[in-house]
């Protein structure tokens, strides 16, 4: 039995699958929880190649502070040859995802495993 990490705070749950680090995103991702969660994913795509997914599928609301999160996630693992994944189905999160375009860049994908399952030219490296 696979036992879960405990969550670094309340929004964001850390967690290595396959070779990448997968920060889920959790709840309300608005300013404070952005605030929260900004130190952790910093620290997560500061590495050199860094193989990241961000996993949207346990969040409640999203605004335009966790589209920052997400865009400079990508912009810092770009940076650094990395590599960043982005799963999410919520439907108005999607919807928001392709309206601002960051859907171009960060291809969402359903599920954990659709995403890992993507070639390497897929993974957000417009």
């Amino acid at each position: 039995m696979r036992q879960e990490p405990a969550p670094l705070t309340r929004h964001l749950r850390v967690r290595q699958e396959r070779g990448h680090t997968v920060l889920e995103f959790r709840g309300e991702i608005d300013l404070a929880a952005a605030t929260e969660i900004a130190p952790h994913l910093d620290r997560e795509t500061n590495r050199p190649a860094a193989r990241v997914v961000i996993d949207l599928s346990g969040i409640e609301f999203f605004d335009c502070s966790g589209l920052r999160l997400l865009y400079r996630a990508r912009s810092r693992v770009l940076d650094r040859d990395g590599r960043v994944l982005l799963v999410c189905a919520h439907p108005l999160t999607l919807r928001v995802l392709r309206i601002t375009g960051l859907s171009r860049l960060l291809p969402p994908q359903p599920t954990l495993d659709a995403a890992l399952e993507q070639p390497e030219a897929t993974s957000g490296s417009v």
